[in-house]
């Protein structure tokens, strides 16, 4: 393991990342890695990661110059995403992860994937508009009274839900079947899954409501 933190870590990815969406990032995880380019943006910024892990096919060479040689881990693996290498090189309570959606779709279906097999991590994807994450076994969020919830399975899937418009129990999800899209909360919204499979999708202003409810939760799931 490259890195262990007892408090959130931004990590950060090679797609764009705006000023406004780091900073909100850093304000609650200020520990900041980098995979691969993720380091140019970091830089960029006048940030220091505290490491930065990846196949360098997209680090430059300038931003290499400007980082001490101890916090750059070169992984030659091409059967692994970047994302995926830092999921299994990095431990904390929760990591909040720029840059990996909204510039190519292949690169953000990957990172959806990579929230699945690696479903022992906590992490939330950051968007422009929205905001991932792999639902916990049960989850309690204090939503207000007509946020978008959208709750897309990776695969096959139950679940139970509280808050909800339009309940999910009983309902058998699945990528290829019933999806729950485009739902909205009536309030507080609990949730409960049967497996590592439900990516919850809020807006993202809501980073600051689903940040310490993941913290606070548990349960976890066990398996990677």
């Amino acid at each position: 393991m490259i890195v262990r933190e007892k408090e959130p870590i931004s990590l950060i990815g090679g797609a764009s990342v705006s000023p406004a969406i780091l900073r909100a990032a850093l304000r609650l995880a200020p520990v900041v890695v980098a995979a691969d380019g993720g380091a140019n943006t970091a830089v960029e910024a006048g940030l220091v990661p505290r490491a930065v892990i990846g196949d360098f096919d997209s680090i430059t060479a300038q931003t290499r110059a400007r980082l001490p040689e101890d916090v750059l881990h070169h992984f030659e693996d091409q059967e692994t995403t970047d994302f995926e290498k830092c999921l299994t090189q990095v431990t904390a309570p929760l990591l909040i992860g720029l840059g990996f959606v909204g510039d190519r779709l292949d690169h953000q279906m990957a990172a959806c994937t990579a929230l699945v097999r690696h479903a022992a991590q906590r992490c939330i994807l950051l968007g422009e508009a929205d905001l991932m994450f792999l639902c916990p076994p049960s989850l309690v969020l204090p939503l207000a009274e007509g946020c978008r919830v959208s709750l897309f399975p990776m695969g096959a899937v139950e679940g139970a839900s509280d808050g909800l418009r339009w309940p999910i129990g009983g309902l058998n999800l699945a990528p290829d079947g019933r999806i729950a899209t485009s739902n909205l909360s009536v309030g507080p919204v609990s949730l409960a899954v049967t497996a590592p499979k439900m990516l919850v999708i809020l807006p993202a202003e809501t980073l600051d409501i689903v940040v310490p409810a993941l913290r606070a939760t548990p349960a976890t799931w066990t398996t990677a």
